[in-house]
């Protein structure tokens, strides 16, 4: 991809340098114990804040972006399948790093890591909690102080997801393309099999290792929205990879960034005028009908640590109840080893 724009393509942002990114929804895991990763339950679809200007609240006017619609406690996460070239991806849930758990920042750092490295980093499930785990995004409405952002910065201000990519330097990155035709030669001679795709029982999307397909009104005036941010659900075995590039490798300056606001069905239904997507999938009916859950592992990649103020957030069931969702551990053949067209420019704001 060139240019500056950021854009929607299908349900997928591409940011300016070839990064993409989806929204893929999920099975919400119980608050305790570590469990194997969740599968794709499909895309969540994407809009253009500025395709309906006369019925988004004034701020989100004001910050611009996308949305998407997510139920009350629903989970998701974020996929990087189709990156084109190397990236280095700031995520925020209410400008508070999901990596790093530091406030938004415009510039990247090491000390501690603030951002993802793509294309390695096929998937972000949840916040950085170190020792090969993340604890999953699950959302919430701002107010109750159950959001990272609440509890993190004792504000809730922002909700939403921020991103912000950084391509590799001109020197980097040529290093890089004669590296990836090297590779791309040996993989022809040798043919090598590629590991399954992380799916749901209904299908794998044509893609690298990553998420599965999913299962088969009128606009008002413009209004205040009810404001959805992300908290935490339980925790899963994911690793958040330490960059084993030199920083200086990084372009300095951001190429893309984009605010991505929640927003609840019945508003999704009156700002866009569509039908939200189905509520989430029961996990416990799932798991009976024998679909499978995933293990990765990468030999080669360091995970970083825990990341200092992200250690003391809470689930999300300590300020909207317990979770009565049944849970049905799944069996161990269930659990599979993964292993070793553009639209219009979404608008920037002030955000």
């Amino acid at each position: 991809m060139t240019g500056t724009d950021v854009r929607i393509d299908g349900n997928t942002l591409r940011l300016p340098g070839g990064a993409a990114v989806r929204f893929i929804r999920t099975l919400r895991l119980p608050e305790t114990g570590t469990h194997a990763l969740p599968p794709g339950l499909g895309e969540f679809p994407l809009r253009r804040v500025a395709d309906h200007a006369d019925s988004v609240p004034e701020a989100w006017r004001a910050r611009g972006g996308v949305m998407l619609p997510v139920y009350l406690r629903e989970a998701l996460w974020l996929s990087f399948a189709g990156t084109q070239e190397p990236a280095a991806l700031q995520v925020g849930v209410g400008k508070v790093c999901a990596v790093s758990g530091r406030p938004w920042s415009g510039r990247l750092s090491r000390s501690p890591q603030n951002y993802v490295v793509l294309p390695r980093q096929r998937w972000l499930d949840g916040i950085n909690s170190g020792e090969g785990t993340v604890r999953q995004f699950v959302a919430v409405p701002l107010g109750l102080g159950a959001t990272v952002e609440g509890q993190v910065t004792g504000e809730e201000v922002w909700g939403g997801v921020q991103l912000q990519s950084f391509p590799l330097g001109a020197d980097a990155l040529a290093r890089w393309r004669r590296a990836e035709r090297e590779r791309l030669e040996r993989q022809r001679a040798e043919l090598a099999a590629r590991p399954p795709a992380r799916t749901t029982g209904y299908g794998a999307m044509a893609a690298p290792p990553a998420p599965g397909a999913a299962p088969a009104g009128l606009r008002g005036a413009s209004r205040p929205a009810a404001a959805m941010g992300l908290g935490v659900g339980g925790s899963m075995r994911q690793e958040v990879y330490r960059d084993d590039r030199p920083l200086t490798d990084w372009a300095e300056e951001p190429s893309g960034r984009v605010f991505v606001h929640l927003v609840t069905p019945p508003e999704w239904r009156r700002i866009t005028g569509e039908a939200p997507p189905p509520s989430p999938v029961d996990r416990a009916a799932y798991t009976r009908a024998g679909l499978p859950w995933f293990d990765y592992y990468d030999q080669d990649a360091q995970d970083l640590g825990p990341a200092g103020p992200l250690r003391s957030v809470k689930p999300v069931g300590d300020w909207l109840g317990d979770d009565h969702e049944p849970w049905q551990p799944p069996s161990p053949h269930q659990v599979k080893q993964l292993g070793d067209a553009p639209g219009k420019p979404v608008e920037d704001g002030d955000w």
